[in-house]
């Protein structure tokens, strides 16, 4: 069985236990997870026993060569009448679609073009859920695109110095992925110097790289339409007391949470293996963010580590681990590995150095 019909599969069970007769998918990252369609356009819809690909005619050869299980339909304009004929000849009266992808305004010209006897059912989260687990092939993908990354940073590495733009480290770190095999970056390239490494999403700017200051780097790339996501803090010149105070308290927490993780536990507690340690060093109030958050087709899904996290933690889930602390006016400092969840705890996917590196 391939990997899109065990997903089909496991999503029919899904369907069945929360009363679903037909599904319609229309978020773009949950299409290309259910049916392996890479196309920019086109809608799944799912019953207990079919699964069509409606596609207009731009489409219709590349979905019959990629979307194996499903049979593929040239919809006419609009879409949805289409869908809306092929449901009500087979007797399907309600139609469950994705609440979180669909904006009011797309619904109401859905409900219009489906045409009368087919009533539109909100869902929730049935695909996102299916994904939080990865399969080997997933993982092997993933692992694909971590290694990319951390063979960036090792480039990095070598052309961190003071009075470099941060953006031409930025563009080198793209550069190298993309060389590398990526097909793009996971998201906006991160990369803050000095006072500008306490701003925890401070994307690279045309500031130069000075001396005597933190340099943070978050960084990912895209491999076969999965994300990596990889953070490093080093330092240009002689830290103080305070930075390696900063720096040694986030590799503490960051170890503590690798430590503990493992599957059965929730994300709130997942978060807290980290952010005690940084409590307890007095800097709670400096640590704004969530401790990671679970990687994949999409770099940030569900479930996270967070304070309000109840999910419980999966074996097989794929999560980052960056916890981080950042004072205005000085710097900041964050280390994040990317794990996948087992059993007996995690296994670690990033391999880059995490010693408090000196340039």
């Amino acid at each position: 069985m391939t990997a899109t019909e065990q997903r089909l599969r496991k999503l029919r069970g899904v369907m069945e236990q929360e009363g679903i007769e037909a599904l319609l998918i229309t978020n773009a990252v949950n299409r290309k997870y259910l049916t392996g369609f890479t196309g920019t356009a086109g809608y799944v819809v799912v019953t207990a026993d079919r699964a069509w690909l409606f596609v207009d005619f731009r489409y219709v050869t590349q979905a019959g060569e990629q979307a194996h299980g499903y049979e593929v339909v040239e919809h006419g304009v609009p879409a949805a009448r289409t869908i809306g004929e092929t449901l009500r000849a087979l007797g399907i009266s309600k139609l469950g679609f994705e609440q979180q992808d669909v904006t009011y305004g797309s619904y109401l010209q859905y409900a219009a073009d489906l045409g009368d006897g087919l009533k539109l059912v909100p869902t929730d989260g049935v695909v996102e859920k299916l994904r939080r687990v990865k399969d080997e092939e997933e993982l092997k993908v993933i692992q694909q695109a971590v290694d990319i990354a951390d063979a960036a940073f090792e480039h990095a590495l070598t052309r961190l110095r003071t009075g470099v733009p941060e953006q031409e480290i930025a563009f080198e770190l793209e550069f190298f992925m993309r060389k590398s095999g990526a097909s793009g970056k996971s998201f906006e390239t991160i990369v803050a110097s000095g006072v500008r490494s306490a701003m925890p999403h401070g994307v690279a700017s045309d500031k130069l790289i000075g001396t005597d200051e933190f340099v943070t780097m978050d960084f990912g790339a895209v491999n076969k339409g999965y994300c990596s996501d990889l953070t490093r803090t080093v330092f240009i010149g002689q830290p103080t007391p305070k930075h390696k105070e900063l720096y040694d308290i986030v590799l503490e927490a960051q170890l503590t949470a690798l430590e503990g993780l493992r599957s059965g536990i929730t994300g709130r507690e997942g978060d807290a293996l980290a952010r005690d340690v940084i409590a307890k060093y007095g800097y709670g109030d400096y640590f704004g963010h969530g401790t990671g958050h679970c990687v994949g087709l999409d770099i940030h899904e569900s479930p996270r580590l967070s304070k309000t996290e109840g999910t419980v933690l999966e074996s097989g889930m794929v999560i980052t681990v960056e916890p981080g602390i950042y004072i205005p006016g000085f710097g900041g400092v964050r280390i994040e590995d990317m794990v996948v969840i087992t059993d007996r705890g995690c296994s670690i996917m990033t391999k880059s150095r995490k010693d408090f590196i000196l340039l």
